[in-house]
């Protein structure tokens, strides 16, 4: 029970303690002291100076002298409360002994043994360590309440006390591990310690006006500015050396694992609190660029152990909670460094390299979860917790205003550059052997960041996440995104990242807001729905013009893949663009295809003239007005119908059905009137008389229109198969090798009308065109030419519909044996897409043919039949099983599991196509800089100089001569048809000759 004491009684009591050797009776007169209740504020001084003289240092645990310490705990806990204004720095200095002594028998307790003398020391210890955190908490909480000191001494002195308190922690979260039933306590009351002194720092920061800092003067203790300048630096030393302790605290408790979660929550916590009120001077006392390196090896390490954990022992599918367990770490981490990184932007943008190096990984590492099947459960917690997250931290360097635009491009090179690129490309293994090592993308370092190949897919991943999260960036950001684009393309040639953007599939968030959820999508379709996003995200600002270039300029990428994007693209533009700029790009595109107009190219399918009417053909898909507006541009400016222009686009499959009602009545009756003219009035002489390229085009017309089911001829009309025999005949006979270009052409056209008008095949003048085919393709001298050869495709259409027809399985029958010895022909042939067409063809006549003896079709030297390794031994049963797994593919679903084979085969056709880009741009390259050197040539040779008359009146008599030349050949060919190889070779020198001439020409023009 307390009772009052006066001033003599307290020293007396004092100066006992002071007098008594013998530890217990110190014991007792602290007790005492304890009951005493201070009538005078005057005491309390001597009372703490006692409390700080005989807190008892010894070197080994007894049980006594800790008793001794716990009665003066005991003590000075009665007065923290009471007021400690005037002596509040030597209870400090009591705290600051006292918080030594407990970390450094913290140590000692933790190595103790286990007996029963020990285990009652460490109890008592423990207790100790508790009474003294209490006390640590209230003592902080006491300097909160007193003015921030302004002496150097006393500032010295708090500085310490705190640093010696957070010292305390981080030794018992280091020993943690030995402390066992009083770890939960101490735990608690180390968090209530940090957690006090977070709140004295905030209070030092509230009582400064910091608005003056950067103007202070120098110091002077003999004015107000000095004293100023003092409370300043102490705020500062405070706080920086809380944020430096907490910063070890976090990555210790980080280390010890969950159980201390609560300790790495405060303590990372309160780093990102202290730097956020801190912001105007943090930067200057504390290396924030550090603390974010330091929190990302932490955030790497977790992923780190799950990688190795995973890529050598996978058995089964990893758990949610497994996964979920796994990653959190690197979740809390990440998110510490993006708060970290939206403060100080310009300090990450220090350590700009680590800070790409670890989103970098992060994206390389969803992408290798995503190929290994029993981690699609981890794959998808990994996108949840950390794929928007690691985006936020590069957006913070992105969208900062203070960081320098010039430094965002900067980051923007280093993460896509074309030198990361064209590096790799030279390296000869393929990642495929190393998918197994998840690791590996670990130990990659800055320094060779730019070329490890083993994260080239995760750069494409990252673009297609920042093309995803695009929409907060600023417009330039966004302009040099775009510019990107062509990198982007450039990566997919790449052989690696060509086969897996085709296999792999990812989960993507779908969906907004609490509905959103992760569905797993091809990772080609998950690229062009981030470019369709990010089209939408500039189409109203200055990236529009960069991008509407780049995908002009990309229309013809030789790299299908490549191709198919831009296609892609411009097709979503054309179905949501606005209506001014869709109209404006499909009459650009009209006009270069008027320009490409050509009778020689509009049958071969690579001509930039198809491609141009493919373009066409794919942009106006589906919608009427667009239809329209290509058919008025093509045909409605008064030329025929049937031009070369319309029938590329018929060839590419131009949308007639989707044309209004009276232009594509119109449109679809003047094909079939037109062709039936043109076979109506067709003979020899035509062909005699026309030289163009263009002839026959009713034919080609007719062919791609029923090719497309846009066009039916309901009568039966022999017709087409009379205009089919003479053909064939006429091919037969020795004709001049114009007149032959004619006629496999239209041989072709005509096989591809009939192939699609099923009720001629049961018409009993079908077995006489079978015979003229087999004798044209099988038995006439002409069956090996080049021309014939290119009819094969259209062939193999013609005998797919050879099942609706009736056929006797004879040896005597002629119409039988013909068809089996086409269908031979055809499966002789080596060609991949002839087998191809063989097959399919085949395939479609067995399911509805009424033969039973389909062996007969098939000859013992099939190609399929050989084996693919040496091509040399002929096998029926191969032949059979390769036929058997064509047509199950054939009605397969489309979703399929590739395997590993596919997969290379994936890989070595990236390679080839990869060889094509690169020749196809140096090609690219040559034409341009020969082409800057003529204009060079051009522009320093402005002066012309005047020929003699001699040279100008010669070119006049030689192209004169060449047109005499030019019509006695002609003449001698109508009256002279045997001679047509020596008209051959007068033609071939003659355009030689011309050729030399319009040399000439161009030469005396320039001078």
């Amino acid at each position: 029970m307390e009772r009052k004491s006066s001033s003599k009684e307290l020293q007396n009591l004092l100066q006992a303690i002071k007098s008594s050797d013998v530890v217990e009776s110190r014991i007792e007169l602290f007790d005492k002291l304890r009951d005493f209740d201070l009538l005078e504020k005057s005491d309390l001084a001597p009372v703490i100076e006692c409390l700080t003289t005989f807190w008892e240092d010894f070197t080994c645990l007894d049980i006594s002298q800790c008793f001794l310490n716990m009665s003066i705990l005991s003590v000075a806990a009665k007065y923290v409360d009471s007021g400690l204004s005037g002596c509040l720095v030597q209870f400090l200095v009591l705290g600051t002994k006292a918080s030594g002594w407990c970390g450094k028998h913290l140590k000692m307790t933790a190595m103790s043994t286990e007996e029963s003398q020990e285990e009652e020391h460490s109890k008592l210890f423990f207790q100790l360590l508790l009474d003294f955190l209490s006390l640590s908490s209230a003592s902080t909480v006491a300097l909160t309440g007193h003015p921030v000191f302004i002496d150097n001494g006393s500032a010295a002195i708090v500085e310490r006390f705190i640093l010696e308190q957070l010292n305390l922690i981080k030794d018992v979260v280091s020993e943690f591990k030995t402390i066992s039933s009083f770890g939960s306590e101490i735990l608690k009351a180390a968090q209530t310690v940090i957690d006090t002194v977070m709140r004295l720092c905030k209070g030092y920061f509230d009582a400064v006006n910091w608005d003056l800092f950067d103007s202070r003067p120098e110091k002077d203790e003999n004015n107000i500015d000095s004293e100023r300048a003092n409370i300043m630096n102490h705020v500062t030393n405070v706080t920086k050396l809380t944020t430096e302790k907490l910063c070890e605290l976090g990555i210790l408790a980080g280390n010890e694992g969950g159980s201390l979660v609560t300790i790495l929550n405060v303590s990372w916590k309160g780093v990102v609190t202290l730097l956020q009120q801190g912001k105007r001077v943090s930067k200057e006392m504390l290396s924030v660029q550090d603390i974010i390196v330091t929190l990302i090896s932490l955030v790497n390490d977790p992923l780190r152990c799950a990688a190795e954990a995973w890529s050598s022992s996978l058995k089964e599918t990893i758990s949610l909670t497994e996964a979920r367990r796994a990653f959190l770490p690197s979740k809390f981490y990440l998110t510490t460094v993006v708060k970290i990184s939206s403060l100080y932007p310009c300090q990450a943008y220090l350590v700009s390299k680590e800070v790409t190096l670890c989103v970098l990984m992060i994206s390389t590492f969803k992408v290798l979860l995503s190929y290994e099947k029993l981690l699609n459960t981890a794959s998808e917690v990994f996108s949840e917790l950390l794929e928007k997250t690691s985006m936020d931290l590069l957006n913070s360097l992105l969208s900062s205003t203070e960081v320098k635009q010039e430094h965002k491009f900067e980051l923007l090179d280093w993460l896509f550059n074309d030198e990361s690129c064209s590096n790799s490309m030279h390296e000869g293994s393929s990642i495929f052997s190393r998918m197994t090592s998840m690791v590996e993308i670990f130990s990659v370092s800055c320094e060779v960041m730019s070329e490890a190949r083993l994260l080239l897919l995760g750069r494409v991943a990252l673009f297609h996440d920042l093309l995803r999260h695009s929409r907060v960036l600023e417009e330039d950001i966004k302009i040099k995104i775009t510019r990107k684009f062509r990198w982007f393309l450039d990566m997919l040639v790449y052989e690696d990242v060509y086969s897996f953007v085709l296999d792999l599939q990812i989960p993507v968030p779908y969906g907004s807001g609490k509905a959103q959820a992760l569905v797993w999508q091809p990772m080609f379709s998950a690229l062009l729905h981030a470019l369709k996003t990010f089209m939408i995200v500039v189409s109203s600002s200055f990236a529009w013009e960069e991008l509407e270039a780049f995908l002009l300029e990309n229309l013809f990428h030789p790299h299908f893949l490549c191709r198919e994007i831009v296609m892609e693209l411009w097709c979503f533009f054309m179905r949501y663009g606005e209506m001014d700029m869709v109209n404006s790009i499909i009459d650009k595109l009209c006009s270069l295809l008027k320009l490409l107009e050509s009778p020689e190219s509009f049958l071969v399918p690579g001509s930039p003239l198809r491609k141009v009417a493919r373009i066409i053909c794919l942009l106006a898909n589906g919608t009427t007005p667009m239809a329209d507006r290509v058919y008025s541009s093509v045909v409605g400016d008064g030329r025929s119908q049937l031009s070369v222009m319309y029938v590329a686009l018929l060839l590419e499959g131009f949308p007639l059905n989707s044309l209004s009602d009276s232009i594509r009545s119109t449109a679809k009756e003047k094909i079939i009137t037109d062709y039936f003219g043109f076979i109506g009035s067709f003979d020899d002489k035509m062909l005699t008389t026309c030289s163009s390229g263009a002839f026959g085009i009713p034919v080609h017309a007719l062919s791609a229109s029923l090719r497309a089911q846009q066009v039916s001829i309901s009568d039966v009309d022999m017709k087409t198969l009379k205009f089919l025999v003479a053909i064939i005949r006429n091919f037969r006979n020795p004709v001049e090798k114009i007149r032959k270009e004619h006629y496999y052409k239209l041989l072709s056209g005509t096989l591809g009308i009939v192939s699609n008008m099923k009720h001629l095949y049961k018409s009993d003048e079908m077995e006489g065109v079978i015979l003229e085919l087999q004798t044209l393709f099988v038995s006439a001298p002409a069956a090996s030419s080049t021309q014939l050869y290119q009819c094969k495709p259209y062939l193999a259409l013609f005998m797919g519909g050879l099942g609706d027809m009736e056929m006797t399985e004879s040896d005597d029958c002629a119409k039988s044996s013909a068809v089996w010895e086409l269908y031979h022909m055809l499966f002789r042939e080596r060609h991949w897409a002839l087998v191809h067409l063989a097959i399919e063809a085949f395939g479609y006549f067995a399911a509805r043919t009424s033969c039973n003896q389909l062996w007969r079709f098939v000859p013992q030297n099939a190609s399929l039949s050989y084996d693919l390794m040496s091509g040399n031994e002929a096998s029926e049963k191969r032949f059979m099983s390769d036929l058997k797994a064509f047509l199950e593919k054939e009605t397969a679903l489309l979703n399929t599991t590739p395997s590993m084979e596919q997969l290379e085969l994936l890989v070595r056709e990236g390679m080839t196509l990869k060889e094509m880009v690169q020749k196809v741009s140096r090609i690219h390259i040559d034409a341009t800089e020969c082409e800057s050197m003529e204009i060079n040539v051009d522009i320093v040779s402005k002066k012309r100089r005047k020929l003699p008359d001699g040279i100008s009146r010669g070119m006049e008599l030689l192209q004169n001569g060449l047109k005499l030349i030019g019509g006695g050949i002609s003449q001698w060919q109508e009256n002279h048809f045997e001679s047509s190889e020596l008209h051959d070779k007068f033609l071939s020198h003659l355009s030689c000759l011309e050729d030399v001439v319009s040399h000439l020409t161009g030469l005396a023009g320039n001078g």
